[in-house]
């Protein structure tokens, strides 16, 4: 069976963390690839300054770009609405019987897995794959296989702050993303740039 990691997100925006992440998973387990998932944003959550859907995967798919073992799965975008794992994967194991699915979760998520919809089915469907994250338990009374990797304190939201106040973001989010982000305006980086 074809193995496949799948790493789900709002990636609002995807950054190094996310990609570190996935390498790290894919070699420690052997994967043929690893799989970024953007969900669905509610429009009611929807900030000034946010990435719309299409957006956000064109950022997903600029910032993978360079990696031949990782690509992008569009199924929750396209599906629209509020997106529930095991809905998800019960979709994705119909559709590819021949792929063992790995859920990659970082620590945060590993702490709240007790309150996931259908949590005891969503565990016999797939792999679920953890790493820590700084500031996290990540415990579980669920089989989770526990991924050693550097753990890097990096997040979207610091990212969107920093662009919106015209910090820097080098070494954060890879240099295609960011050229993305300033050329689409978003995240407030309109208002930063002089001469617009």
């Amino acid at each position: 069976m074809k193995k496949v990691g799948l790493l789900g997100g709002t990636f609002n925006p995807p950054h190094n963390g996310h990609l570190m992440m996935a390498n790290e998973v894919l070699h420690a387990l052997d994967l043929d690839e690893v799989r970024f998932m953007p969900n669905a944003l509610p429009p009611h959550k929807f900030a000034r300054h946010d990435a719309s859907d299409v957006e956000r995967l064109e950022m997903v798919k600029h910032a993978i770009s360079p990696y031949p073992h990782f690509s992008v799965e569009s199924y929750e975008v396209e599906k629209g609405g509020v997106s529930y794992s095991y809905k998800t994967l019960t979709s994705m194991c119909i559709r590819e019987p021949n792929v063992k699915f790995y859920f990659i979760i970082g620590g945060d998520m590993i702490d709240s897995l007790h309150t996931w919809y259908c949590i005891d089915e969503l565990v016999k469907l797939v792999q679920f794959v953890g790493i820590k994250r700084p500031g996290t338990e990540a415990f579980t009374e669920y089989p989770i296989l526990m991924v050693e990797a550097p753990q890097i304190d990096l997040s979207s939201t610091l990212i969107r702050e920093r662009l919106a106040t015209g910090g820097t973001v080098t070494f954060l989010l890879p240099e295609a993303v960011e050229t993305f982000i300033r050329e689409e305006g978003l995240y407030g980086t309109r208002t930063v740039l002089s001469g617009d």
